[in-house]
């Protein structure tokens, strides 16, 4: 883990970097649609959209505690109640499906709803039909922000979809690749432990910044 520590100076360096993987004609070109599925994610969305014109936004989603442990992510929630569930988890823990249906159902009342109409001003998310989309994290420890986005967005049948995040376990990478149509990163880590050791400098992002961003959004 000590190769990797700090190497990434922040989310605009990590942009910059990657430019050089993702085919950024072919973003201009085809109009992909920016989805970041993290408020970090977000602000590296915007980094990576940069002078292009394309459309941005974010996917809300809440994270799932276990019960006994609220360290512990076992499900996750998305803006059309979507759920994925880490059943590998839930059938060790011995969790009830009732609970997680329960906590999914209060978490997108109380905070995926509230996000809407802070930050969109109640705008249900676009329709991602027939588009290009690039889904976009600083980094991930598990991959479930990510998997939840693609339930949610592959539902919607678009034309293609991609992963952008610049650093990721090398298990996830292998778990992901199945459902995105490529996915482009910097650094796979085997031992990989969290994403903000990874960065030197990792900014909270505050509210009037989501909304400044939301609202430089240009729709195509």
């Amino acid at each position: 883990m000590k190769q990797y520590k700090n190497i990434l100076k922040d989310r605009e360096d990590a942009a910059r970097k990657l430019h050089d993987v993702i085919p950024m004609q072919r973003f201009k070109d085809e109009n992909w649609r920016l989805i970041a599925v993290s408020k970090g994610g977000l602000e590296l969305a915007y980094h990576i959209k940069g002078k292009y014109k394309n459309s941005i936004d974010i996917l809300f989603s809440e994270a799932i505690m276990a019960p006994n442990n609220h360290e512990c992510e076992i499900a996750r929630v998305c803006e059309g109640e979507e759920i994925v569930i880490n059943e590998n988890l839930v059938s060790s823990f011995g969790i009830k499906y009732d609970y997680i249906y329960g906590e999914a159902h209060r978490k997108h009342e109380e905070r995926i709803l509230s996000s809407i109409y802070k930050y969109r001003k109640g705008r249900p998310f676009t329709s991602m039909h027939n588009q290009i989309v690039l889904l976009v994290d600083e980094g991930t420890e598990t991959g479930l922000k990510f998997v939840t986005a693609l339930k949610a967005i592959l539902a919607m049948k678009p034309k293609a979809i991609y992963i952008a995040v610049p650093i990721l376990p090398s298990d996830v990478l292998e778990f992901l690749e199945p459902f995105a149509d490529s996915i482009f990163f910097l650094h796979k880590i085997d031992d990989y432990v969290e994403t903000s050791l990874y960065y030197e400098e990792l900014e909270k992002i505050g509210e009037e910044r989501i909304e400044k961003i939301l609202g430089e959004k240009s729709e195509i």
